[in-house]
């Protein structure tokens, strides 16, 4: 057993492998999953600033509650104040929270303004939601016969999943895009209302039939990014994910050369 251990840990020690990660929810998650492209780093620094602000009002906001009903309680106070309005502490309360919002639109505007703006593009995926599956179109690369590469992309049953696999979350044929690069996604659906969203890619994308919407990616390491359906969209809703896989530049080029000569 002692052998068994020491082998695994010379194994895992000195020979080089390829880390793939998986972005998915954990149990009893609260937070959000790990970023993996700058929108979503974004998307989490900007909580993270308005959660500071909403800790500070909602303590002083208690501490005043608090106070006045401490001390302008009958007994404590039997003769109540005729006071009605104050102008200075009408302008303080007034002045503070516009000069707060302020503080907050700048990097909210920064922020929307970056999640609309797609810059030249290098790939262009369409993505297409039926009820109830995706389906990809890379328009981009053509075969000898003038088709451009396009497939489903079907959740795997429960009964043929693997070890380790995830379930509901699995597909058949995942949406495989390389690092570092910018990517335009066009979202659209063939039915009904669809949504594609990712939460580690910070992207949440309405799927509007006879309507094209477009996002955008620049995913910042490799790994397995798992999405679901955000828009109710009838009886099999929960069972359309969504698997974006990033990958190395060659490793994207080598899927493609794959694809085109299937």
């Amino acid at each position: 057993m002692v052998n068994l251990l020491y082998l695994n840990f010379i194994i895992i020690l000195f020979i080089p492998t390829t880390l793939s990660y998986s972005d998915v929810a954990e149990n009893w998650q609260v937070g959000f999953q790990d970023p993996a492209t700058p929108i979503m780093e974004g998307i989490i620094n900007l909580h993270h600033d308005l959660m500071f602000f909403i800790c500070i009002i909602s303590v002083f906001v208690t501490w005043m509650l608090v106070r006045t009903l401490w001390h302008f309680e009958h007994n404590q106070n039997p003769v109540p104040s005729s006071l009605v309005h104050g102008t200075l502490i009408e302008m303080i309360w007034t002045i503070t929270p516009a000069f707060i919002l302020l503080i907050i639109a700048v990097p909210s505007f920064s922020l929307l303004y970056a999640m609309d703006e797609v810059i030249s593009p290098a790939i262009t995926i369409k993505t297409l939601g039926h009820q109830w599956y995706w389906s990809y179109e890379y328009s981009d690369y053509y075969n000898e016969d003038g088709e451009c590469i396009n497939f489903d992309s079907y959740m795997v049953p429960e009964e043929d999943l693997l070890i380790g696999q995830y379930r509901l979350l699995e597909v058949d044929n995942r949406m495989v895009v390389p690092i570092n690069t910018h990517i335009r996604i066009i979202v659209s659906a063939a039915d009904v209302l669809h949504s594609w969203a990712v939460p580690s890619l910070g992207v949440k994308c309405d799927a509007i039939p006879g309507r094209l919407n477009q996002t955008s990616l620049f995913i910042k390491r490799e790994g397995l990014y798992y999405g679901q359906c955000s828009e109710i969209c009838g009886i099999n809703h929960g069972f359309m994910p969504i698997v974006v896989e990033a990958v190395a530049l060659p490793n994207y080029v080598q899927w493609i050369f794959n694809k085109i000569n299937e």
